[in-house]
């Protein structure tokens, strides 16, 4: 088996605990008598969790190497997991470890990308994209799982079977890296932390792309935290019963991550092509245009809506791969851990509050019971898109820099 292709699993296997609390949540929401904002508070402590842990880790990457650090914590992703599945039985307990969750599954995100640039010399962007793909696949398989648990064994049922599949992450991470060598790349003496965050901090075109993240990781995962939910709402608008509501709202979603595997591969494939900044204007500008839609057409034809969701998870996520790759491109690689730490702590900082305040637009739209479902939805859903505006502003500085001219063997 290739070594991208065991490393790609392990991405993907690490990655299911990610979707676990959207498919059940609006089984959840009855159960535990959460509100919507409480409901998007839990998948904002996941992110919170995820970004602390992706700061540290870009540090520690720098310091004890990205292959040391990959394998301790992932490690713990799997411990931290396991509690989440086995012990969160209300909105506080859920919103501490399903946070520790977060927080314990970094180390497969940072580490990896930077072992992915270090073992990937040729066509980067593809490889990036391919790593990418890997965590929208192992989404699709934790809402896969779910949605088949659910009928069976209930939330709590779903919850422990996803929990399983990090223990297989670390078996294949462990498998893929076992002739990999720990780099630890030298840094200038009195180089810590501080230093190189100054480094990266001073860098304007990294921090340019470290900005495009940040707005795209506000809609991106914002749209990932409530999809299974607004898909359920409308499995339950054309007649679904709430268990099966679920189960089905899971389901379709797992289809529009299947197919942003593919929108990963391809827009880090495209930007190889026809330039990193032209390629992320494009899909970012088509993304907007989907959050701004969406949510008006909470009483289409299922299909229809299905369809919709697709093109917006593709065009959502297909410059995920672009953004790391233009990082790496413009930065030196013995600040490259630095530079994924603040773009960590910006960008998933972004993706933390963007949940909550679509769940509080929901309440507070659903409050007076005046205005009507796509109303409510719509405005909800426009929230990702206000967050995600400036996004193709700081790329097109990007593009018109010099320093642009780094990026993809000169096609910026």
């Amino acid at each position: 088996m290739p070594w991208l292709l065991q490393f790609c699993a392990a991405r993907a296997a690490f990655a299911t605990m990610f979707t676990a609390w959207s498919a059940v949540l609006p089984l959840l929401r009855t159960d535990w008598q959460m509100s919507a904002w409480q409901a998007g508070m839990v998948q904002s402590a996941y992110h919170v969790g995820f970004l602390v842990s992706l700061f540290s880790v870009g540090f520690l990457s720098d310091r004890h190497g990205a292959r040391r650090i990959y394998l301790l914590s992932g490690g713990a992703a799997v411990v931290s997991g396991l509690l989440f599945a086995l012990f969160a039985d209300g909105f506080v307990s859920a919103l501490l470890l399903y946070g520790l969750t977060g927080l314990c599954s970094g180390g497969s995100y940072t580490p990896g990308l930077a072992i992915v640039a270090q073992r990937v010399r040729e066509r980067q962007g593809r490889a990036m994209g391919y790593y990418l793909a890997a965590a929208s696949l192992g989404y699709a398989i934790g809402l896969l799982i779910a949605s088949a648990m659910i009928p069976l064994a209930g939330w709590r049922g779903a919850f422990v079977v996803t929990a399983c599949f990090p223990l297989l992450g670390m078996v294949l991470g462990y498998w893929s890296l076992r002739e990999v060598p720990n780099v630890v790349h030298a840094s200038p003496s009195g180089h810590g932390n501080r230093s190189r965050l100054r480094e990266v901090v001073r860098n304007k075109p990294a921090m340019l792309s470290i900005w495009g993240y940040t707005f795209h990781a506000w809609e991106l995962l914002g749209l990932w935290a409530w999809l299974p939910a607004f898909l359920a709402a409308a499995a339950i608008t054309s007649g679904s019963g709430g268990t099966a509501a679920a189960s089905l709202g899971a389901t379709l979603t797992a289809l529009t991550y299947l197919a942003a595997v593919v929108g990963s591969v391809l827009g880090g494939s495209l930007s190889d092509r026809f330039g990193r900044t032209r390629v992320t204007l494009l899909l970012s500008i088509a993304s907007l245009a989907c959050s701004f839609s969406f949510g008006w057409m909470v009483g289409l034809p299922m299909f229809l809506l299905v369809a919709v969701a697709i093109f917006y998870n593709v065009t959502g996520v297909a410059d995920s791969s672009i953004h790391s790759t233009t990082l790496t491109e413009l930065t030196d690689p013995r600040y490259l851990g630095a530079a994924y730490s603040l773009r960590s702590v910006l960008g998933f900082g972004a993706g933390a509050i963007s949940p909550w305040v679509f769940g509080l637009v929901l309440d507070w739209g659903r409050a007076g019971g005046s205005l009507p479902d796509h109303v409510v939805w719509g405005l909800a859903w426009s929230t990702l898109g206000l967050g995600g505006l400036l996004g193709p502003v700081v790329i097109w500085r990007l593009r018109r820099m010099p320093e642009a001219l780094k990026l993809a063997g000169g096609k910026r």
